[in-house]
């Protein structure tokens, strides 16, 4: 397990640092009174059993060593949420432009959803981080999709655990037009996107008017009593 661990440090780290990297262009977005692309971000190093599984699929050693980790790419992974479709290409163009890591594959799972009617867009990087013994660089996946194709993709991820990968028919089918109805979902949101911005927009301000005068009330209370 000893080995396990020094292999796995870097992807910890990467996911740490790509976590905190992509929240912090979230919060510049609200620092310039701007909405967001960026919902929330998650991520997570795939766990010893998975990689065991993923590399006996591909035929690989199950071994840490460097070939593990440039065949499966998604040790690290980080997912960002978005509210809207067309918010996806600008976050996608978002990382392309960054300096701190490199976009060397990309994969466009919502323009052409996968048969399953799984729909994301994936984008492999490679992200160096700095450790006690230098510089190493790190493939790293960063999944970025709608809250609604995030909770199909959940639902189609549990189910796959529970039939092995071989849906019956009816469960199949109804996977897919479920897949179809959160995209038309998603595409229902987007044609009334300003209006739900001001929405959120009225809700915050009324929300902070609020705050402000329970906290004043507050405030006031104590000097009295």
């Amino acid at each position: 397990m000893g080995q396990w661990e020094v292999f796995l440090s870097p992807y910890r780290q990467a996911v740490d640092e790509l976590k905190i990297k992509l929240k912090g262009m979230r919060s510049q977005f609200g620092i310039m009174s701007a909405n967001s692309p960026i919902e929330f971000v998650t991520g997570r190093v795939k766990p010893l059993a998975s990689i065991y599984d993923k590399s006996f699929d591909k035929g690989i050693p199950f071994e840490p060593n460097p070939r593990l980790g440039n065949e499966l790419q998604d040790i690290a992974g980080v997912r960002i949420m978005c509210q809207f479709v067309d918010d996806i290409a600008t976050v996608t163009e978002l990382i392309r432009q960054r300096n701190d890591m490199k976009v060397i594959e990309e994969k466009d799972y919502i323009t052409h959803s996968k048969p399953s009617g799984y729909r994301s867009h994936h984008m492999i990087v490679e992200y160096p981080v700095e450790t006690i013994q230098g510089r190493i660089v790190v493939v790293a996946e960063i999944q970025i999709r709608t809250l609604a194709m995030n909770f199909w993709a959940s639902i189609e991820h549990s189910l796959n655990y529970k039939y092995k990968g071989i849906f019956p028919e009816e469960i199949k089918n109804r996977l897919q037009s479920a897949a179809e109805a959160a995209f038309r979902l998603d595409e229902e949101m987007s044609s009334i996107k300003s209006e739900i911005h001001e929405a959120q927009a009225y809700f915050s301000e009324v929300k902070e008017a609020t705050n402000t005068a329970i906290h004043k009330s507050t405030d006031k209370e104590e000097r009295e009593s």
